[in-house]
């Protein structure tokens, strides 16, 4: 049987002294679609953040594909395989569309990334504006130019942060569409999301966080019958 995507044992993360995860538990398996619910202040972001070394102090163990990465540094667990976007994307505002596309260099000894042909099928939107500067993309395009970067490394664990806020109904509808695909195409997602609207039907399984612990998980099956406790913890 093949190792998980991720799996993240008794991980304990701080910020300068602040202790800010108390032991998380979490796996993923390949080709899983998977969200992080809770609310703000949580600690889901910083989950997303302390895969990838991005917090202070970590301590526990997260593996990647069956491979021991917490104590690597940020730039050798990015080449396992891990492509991050975080809610503040990125976009170098004073490079086209296609500057930014064609930015990050293929991981090593990761899998071929998406060709930008391959990108522009998916999103539409983004070969139409591809020589549009990034400060001139409307913040769905960004958006969209945000993951479309990350798919061009070769990554095929996906960590996406908040990716729907603050866009119109038309775009989350098109990243809705992005995920179905992306799962279609063997990848495996896991998502920080506040729209429960929009992660609710994407989803195979749920985590539910609270004071920096995972406090609920489910199967997309048992969603209906949680959603008194999903009402009272997160107000859905």
């Amino acid at each position: 049987m093949a190792a998980p995507a991720l799996e993240i044992r008794n991980l304990q993360a701080w910020y300068g002294e602040s202790h800010v995860l108390h032991g998380v538990d979490m796996v993923v398996q390949p080709g899983e679609v998977v969200t992080l619910l809770g609310r703000n202040g949580a600690g889901r972001t910083t989950t997303m953040r302390a895969i990838l070394g991005l917090t202070g102090a970590r301590k526990g163990s997260i593996k990647v594909n069956g491979t021991e990465t917490i104590g690597m540094p940020t730039h050798r667990i990015a080449h396992h395989g891990i492509g991050y976007c975080p809610e503040e994307r990125g976009i170098f505002a004073s490079l086209s569309a296609e500057e930014n596309l064609l930015l990050p260099p293929a991981l090593k000894g990761a899998d071929k990334g998406m060709t930008v042909e391959e990108i522009y099928a998916m999103f539409p939107n983004l070969a139409e504006r591809r020589h549009s500067q990034g400060t001139r993309l409307s913040g769905g395009e960004q958006q969209m130019l945000a993951v479309a970067r990350i798919l061009r490394t070769g990554a095929r664990l996906l960590l996406l942060d908040e990716i729907s806020e603050g866009l119109a109904p038309v775009i989350v509808q098109a990243l809705a569409r992005m995920i179905h695909t992306l799962r279609g195409k063997g990848y495996t997602v896991v998502m920080v999301e506040q729209n429960f609207r929009f992660a609710a039907p994407l989803a195979d399984r749920f985590y539910v966080m609270e004071h920096g612990r995972i406090v609920e998980k489910f199967g997309a099956a048992e969603l209906d019958a949680k959603m008194p406790t999903l009402h009272e913890l997160l107000g859905v």
